[in-house]
């Protein structure tokens, strides 16, 4: 089988091609620039890009199935393009926030074009990646071991990278995918405070705690640039989903934090597809444990 793998430089994407090169398909990886050692050998490293329809003709044609990361402006047409190609089997990757009700604006277009196309699909729907703890706690874990946390008694259920690709090669390569929303989530309820205590703990270090405001939360992810400076706004109650102003104040208990997240029960995730345990938080601290060293 042969398989476009769009975002292949991402968290997830990397390691759907891993994945994918293990189980010895022709993997193709699309990458907006081709560098040397981008993907492992014999992996077709493709240019293109999404918001850029027009550069996918090459790395469409002749491919059986597509893990299509989400741009909404241009779904329709690359969905398009990829059905005229010949490409039957489509898998989204979207997000646990459509699963909700939430995200109406980014993902849920993606996920529709999929699905009036007429091509197999699977969506696949990660709620917190534990991957974002790293782009927004690792600079200061290594320069000073410290974390600033407007927040440390909130928490959710972050999901481990590899269980989502794992979910999406699975529906990449197997049957009975076809037409499934798979939710994911970690398999944990963990507090912002017992992450960092998780991640201390993989690293054999002490990592000390700073509660901040969220106006001073704000002003250190700015200052920070990347991943952090982007999702400010959104991951501090200042903007909502789909990038409208929060009215109400960020530092005052909301109803969402008010919320006895303990009773939601367990939530879905990999294990109802994979049929292994998901992975922990745990077990990501210790995978990406480095990471986190200076």
């Amino acid at each position: 089988m042969t398989i476009l793998v769009t975002g292949a430089a991402g968290n997830v994407g990397r390691n759907v091609v891993r994945q994918l090169v293990e189980r010895g398909h022709d993997v193709r990886a699309l990458t907006r620039r081709a560098r040397p050692g981008a993907a492992p050998e014999g992996v077709r490293v493709q240019e293109g890009d999404l918001t850029r329809p027009e550069t996918l003709k090459d790395a469409l044609a002749g491919v059986d199935a597509l893990f299509l990361f989400p741009v909404a402006a241009t779904a329709e047409e690359v969905v398009g393009m990829a059905k005229s190609a010949g490409v039957r089997r489509v898998v989204v990757l979207s997000s646990g926030a459509v699963t909700a009700g939430y995200e109406t604006d980014f993902h849920l277009p993606v996920e529709r074009a999929v699905e009036a196309s007429g091509l197999e699909w699977t969506h696949v729907r990660p709620g917190e990646f534990a991957m974002n703890k790293l782009a927004l706690w690792g600079p200061p874990i290594r320069a000073e071991r410290v974390v600033r946390e407007p927040a440390p008694d909130a928490g959710w259920f972050p999901v481990h990278e590899q269980d989502i690709a794992d979910v999406a090669v699975l529906a990449l390569t197997e049957e009975g995918h076809a037409g499934q929303a798979y939710t994911l989530n970690g398999p944990e309820l963990l507090t912002h405070r017992r992450q960092v205590e998780l991640i201390a703990e993989a690293m054999g270090e002490e990592i000390r705690i700073e509660v901040v405001t969220p106006q001073q939360a704000r002003e250190i992810y700015l200052a920070q640039g990347g991943f952090a400076a982007e999702n400010a706004d959104f991951l501090l109650g200042f903007e909502e989903y789909g990038g409208n102003g929060n009215e109400s104040d960020p530092s005052s208990e909301t109803e969402a934090e008010a919320f006895d997240l303990s009773s939601l029960g367990p939530m879905p995730t990999a294990e109802a597809v994979t049929g292994r345990p998901a992975r922990t938080f745990a077990q990501w601290a210790r995978d990406h444990a480095d990471a986190f060293r200076a």
